[in-house]
């Protein structure tokens, strides 16, 4: 037997929610069909005409618009879903200079149809930059699902508010987080295990920056954690693995760990 007062605050949960909010599912559907969409190596489908590509645009407008009107909160999906049709030439704009630079960053990158298909990297960088978008439009919780789908998939955590310039390389990406208020300027190198992160996690530091700002023309070798809002890696810098940053980094500059090897003697019984 089910005790009662577990079924009775169960069923005034779902009676009092009143946002109805689509599943994660049709949410990554959504962002999925964009993407096959702006770069269609990730599906077989191919347009035959000029205006079965136009119809499948305004499809991805149509789509939002349904979802942000299941959204109680949303009152402007029409308005909202034309301003994000709008923005869809930059976004394919960005994540051309995001390839471009994942291409010419790697050697084992044979060309631009390998990095589409098979880099997690590109992956996380094109929901990310979409849900970027949909928070800069102040849209609740989708921005965050939708990178969070991208964070399962590949393991590389972005928050949708994170401020990520064109031209970024993510490397492997296994094991990377990038903060809220994160800042990343353009040409930046990010390996596996790299974390952009908060000193504190503190509520009453919500609204302010938590996270660090990457200059221009950075490298950030794997495992490197760069933490602080008032934190700044100065342009053209490298970053060793392992390293372990609060404070700023004046631009040019190589930080890396060095290990302490101390050397023992053994003795062998003969």
């Amino acid at each position: 037997m089910i005790d009662n007062g577990f079924i009775q605050e169960i069923y005034n949960k779902h009676s009092q929610t009143e946002t109805h909010y689509p599943s994660t599912s049709s949410i990554s559907k959504w962002t999925l069909k964009i993407i096959l969409t702006l770069f269609p190596e990730q599906s077989k489908r191919r347009f035959s005409s000029i205006e079965e590509c136009e119809k499948a645009l305004l499809a991805i407008q149509k789509d939002l618009k349904e979802i942000l009107c299941s959204m109680s909160e949303m009152k402007q999906a029409e308005e909202t879903s034309q301003k994000f049709l709008k923005e869809l030439p930059r976004i394919y704009d960005d994540l051309k200079m995001d390839i471009k630079a994942t291409l010419d960053g790697d050697p084992a990158a044979t060309n631009e149809y390998e990095v589409i298909r098979a880099y997690p990297g590109f992956y996380a960088i094109a929901f990310y930059r979409i849900a970027h978008t949909l928070q800069q439009f102040n849209i609740p919780l989708l921005p965050r699902i939708i990178t969070e789908y991208a964070h399962s998939k590949t393991g590389i955590d972005i928050h949708p508010g994170a401020d990520i310039e064109p031209s970024i390389f993510i490397d492997h990406g296994t094991g990377i987080v990038i903060g809220e208020t994160a800042k990343i300027g353009k040409n930046v190198k990010i390996y596996q295990g790299v974390t952009l992160g908060a000193l504190s996690v503190s509520k009453d530091m919500q609204n302010t920056k938590r996270h660090p700002t990457i200059e221009d023309n950075v490298v950030i070798y794997a495992g490197a954690t760069i933490l602080g809002g008032e934190t700044v890696i100065g342009k053209n810098s490298i970053i060793g693995g392992n390293v372990w940053i609060t404070k700023s980094i004046t631009p040019n500059s190589t930080v890396y760990y060095k290990p302490q090897i101390s050397k023992q003697e053994y003795k062998t019984d003969c």
